[in-house]
C-alpha cells in the first residue's frame, strides 16, 4: 500500500539494514556531513557517504562512479569494501540499495543484444527492483536474450511489441504494465549505458520526496562524456527552445533518465500523450509541470554508446520542434 512522507510509519523491509525514514526529513542517510575519502592500492579516491552527502559531493564535481554510498550511514564497512572491491569504475554495493516502494525499471529495447544481458545485471547489482524489458520487435536476438533473463530472475520480466513503434509508445507501454501491477515508483533509462545505472539508486532517493527525479545533465555536477561540439550545442539548444515556450524551472526537458511517482502518471491522461520520439520526454515534463508536479533534477553523466547503434535522426528533432509550440498553444 502506497504512504505518503507524512504518513510512513516506522517498519522497515526484512533484511534492510537502511535507517527508518521518518515524516519531515528528505529521505534516509540523511546527514550531508557523512562522508570520507578513500584511497585505494591503486591510488584512486573514491568517496564513501550518505545518500544526501553523496549529492553533495556529485554537484560539486566528483563523478558517481566515484562515490560508493554507505548503507545505514556505516562509513567503516563502506571503507572496507571499496578497499576490498576496487577493481577501477563504478563500486557495486554489497547489496542492491532497497527502498519501500515498489519499484519497476522500463528498459525498452531495438537491436540491443550487446548490451542487454550485462544492462540487466548491473541493474540488479545496484538496486533491489523489478526490470520490465520492452522490445520492439528486435531483428538482432534481443528479444530472445530478454526471454533468456527472464527465465533466470524472478523479478525480470519482458513485454514483446511486434513492430518499431519509438520510445515514447514503448515507455506507455510499460508504464501501463507496471500500473496495473502496482509498482510504486516507474524508472526511465536507455540500455545502451548512456544512463549509467548505478545512479538508479539517487534516482529513486530523490523520488522519495519528489513525483519526478529526473536525471539531468545541466545543473551542476552534470554534464556529457564524448559528445561533438554539434551535438552538444544541438542539446542544449533543443532545451532552450523548449524553455523559451514552455518555461523555465526545469533544467533538462529532454532527458530520458527518470523516476515517476505512480500517483503522477496516473495523474496524467497517459492515452493523450502524442509524441513518439525523444519528444515524448518533453511532453511527459510538460504535463508534469502542468499537473503540479513536484520536480528534483539530480546531476548524472551521460556517457555516449559504445556499443550499439544510436536511435536518433532528423525525424526525432522534426518532431520535437512541431510538438513543442503545440504544447504551448493547445496544450
Amino acid at each position: 500500500m502506497k504512504q505518503t512522507i507524512e504518513n510512513q510509519n516506522a517498519t522497515q523491509l526484512v533484511g534492510d539494514p537502511r535507517p527508518v525514514r521518518t515524516p519531515g526529513t528528505g529521505g534516509f542517510d540523511d546527514d550531508a556531513s557523512l562522508h570520507r575519502a578513500v584511497t585505494t592500492a591503486s591510488g584512486r579516491t573514491v568517496q564513501v557517504a550518505s545518500f544526501a552527502a553523496a549529492e553533495g559531493l556529485i554537484r560539486s564535481g566528483t563523478d558517481s562512479a566515484d562515490v560508493l554510498i554507505a548503507r545505514a550511514g556505516d562509513l567503516g564497512a563502506a571503507e572496507a569494501h571499496v578497499l576490498a572491491h576496487d577493481a577501477g569504475g563504478a563500486i557495486a554495493p554489497p547489496e542492491p540499495h532497497a527502498f519501500e516502494p515498489r519499484l519497476l525499471v522500463c528498459l525498452p529495447t531495438y537491436n540491443e543484444a550487446e548490451n542487454l544481458d550485462r544492462m540487466v545485471r548491473t541493474i540488479r547489482a545496484w538496486l533491489a527492483c523489478d526490470i520490465l524489458v520492452i522490445d520492439d520487435g528486435s531483428p538482432d536476438g534481443t528479444g530472445v536474450i530478454a526471454d533468456r533473463l527472464a527465465e533466470e530472475f524472478a523479478g525480470v520480466h519482458v513485454l514483446h511489441k511486434t513492430n518499431k513503434a519509438g520510445l515514447g509508445p514503448a515507455y506507455l507501454a510499460g508504464f501501463a504494465w507496471g500500473l496495473e501491477r502496482g509498482y510504486e515508483r516507474l524508472f526511465e533509462i536507455d540500455c545502451d549505458f548512456s544512463h549509467s545505472p548505478w545512479d538508479l539508486p539517487r534516482l529513486a532517493y530523490a523520488g522519495l520526496d519528489h513525483a519526478l527525479a529526473i536525471g539531468s545533465r545541466y545543473v551542476p555536477g552534470g554534464g556529457t562524456d564524448g559528445w561533438v561540439f554539434k551535438r552538444r550545442m544541438l542539446s542544449r539548444g533543443a532545451n532552450l527552445y523548449t524553455k523559451l515556450f514552455l518555461g523555465f524551472g526545469v533544467q533538462d526537458y529532454t532527458a530520458g533518465f527518470r523516476c515517476y511517482d505512480s500517483a503522477l502518471l496516473r495523474q496524467i491522461d497517459l492515452a493523450g500523450i502524442a509524441a513518439s520520439g525523444y519528444s515524448f520526454q518533453i511532453e511527459m515534463t510538460w504535463r508534469s509541470k502542468r499537473a503540479g508536479a513536484s520536480i528534483s533534477e539530480v546531476p548524472i553523466r551521460f556517457i555516449d554508446r559504445v556499443d550499439g547503434v544510436s536511435k536518433m535522426d532528423g525525424s526525432i528533432a522534426k518532431e520535437a520542434l512541431l510538438l513543442i509550440p503545440r504544447l504551448r498553444f493547445r496544450g
